[in-house]
Order: structure tokens, then sequence, then C-alpha cells
């Protein structure tokens, strides 16, 4: 089973970005773990490119998601919603359809009280554009950034139990499909 890891942060060091790289490392076997990490790279979205003049860069996006059987996403929150580079990446999976009842969660590592209007924000956009989201799977997993080391992975036992489950409810779709 593919599962695309797509995290809503540019940021170096981004503890959304540690979380999913642990996440990768912490899949079962079974899992074949595609990491998208063009969100910088990203143009703008137009509704005029979307269709016969569609950026390479939002093309290649596009055919990640179809290729994958889930998609995982982790957002941090900036200014109380989803960061604006990763609704730029969201806004380009309306028009193609490739997300559409395609199997999607996500994780969000803020601190705790923080990172619930992101998600709800998540949530409301994967709901427009057709998402089959995996309730189970959606978690608030908060990483303390003191625990993510030096080579950008996640050293916590609860977040490693977390993701655990994460990705027991993930499989546990997927298989009964």
């Amino acid at each position: 089973m593919r599962v695309l890891l797509v995290s809503g942060s540019t940021r170096r060091g981004s503890a959304s970005t540690a979380a999913l790289a642990t996440a990768a490392q912490l899949a079962p076997d079974r899992v074949r773990i595609d990491r998208y990490d063009g969100l910088a790279e990203l143009p703008a979205f137009n509704p005029d490119d979307d269709g016969d003049r569609l950026p390479p860069k939002a093309a290649e996006l596009r055919t990640r998601i179809a290729a994958a059987d889930a998609v995982l996403f982790c957002t941090p929150e900036y200014a109380g919603n989803l960061p604006g580079s990763f609704k730029n990446l969201l806004d380009w999976t309306v028009g193609g359809g490739e997300i559409y009842e395609k199997p999607a969660a996500w994780i969000n590592v803020a601190a705790e009280r923080r990172g619930a209007a992101a998600t709800a924000a998540l949530a409301g956009v994967l709901g427009y554009v057709g998402a089959a989201i995996i309730e189970p799977a959606c978690r608030h997993i908060p990483v303390d950034r003191k625990t993510i080391g030096p080579d950008g992975l996640v050293r916590d036992s609860q977040f490693a139990e977390g993701i655990a489950q994460v990705w027991t409810a993930i499989l546990s779709h997927l298989e009964s499909k």
C-alpha cells in the first residue's frame, strides 16, 4: 500500500515535517511511503492554469496523489488557520479530482490547545474536494520541539504510540475496501 505524506510547512526544522519523517520510519513493512516535499515550489494557484496549462509542479502533485492509496497530512497553524502555502497546495487538488474518494487523514502536532483551527480548515477543504476522511486516523499528537533530534526525527514514545495508532487506522481502512 502506498501512502503519500504531505507536510503543510515550508519551514526548515518544522515539527510537522519531523512528525511525518518519523511516521515514515515507523510505517509498517507493507506500507510504501511517498514523501511529498514540493510545497515551496508550487506556483500560486490560478484557475486559468487549471486544465491544459497546468504547471508541471501542480501536475506532479496530482500524479502523486493519484498514485497513492491514501494521503496523510500534517499541518501547523499560522495566524489561526492553515498556512497559505499549504492552502495553495490544497487549491491545486480541487480541479483534478485525484483526491476525490481518496482515503485521507491528518495529524496535528501543535502544543496542547493549539492547532484546532488548522485541522478544522483542513477537514473543510478535504470534505469539499470529496476526500474519504479516515476519522480514526485523524489525531492531535503534540510534539515538543526538544524531542526532535538532529536527524529530524521525533524521539518520543508517546508520539510513537500515537503514530502506531494512526497507521493501524489507515491500514484497517484500506484493507476493508
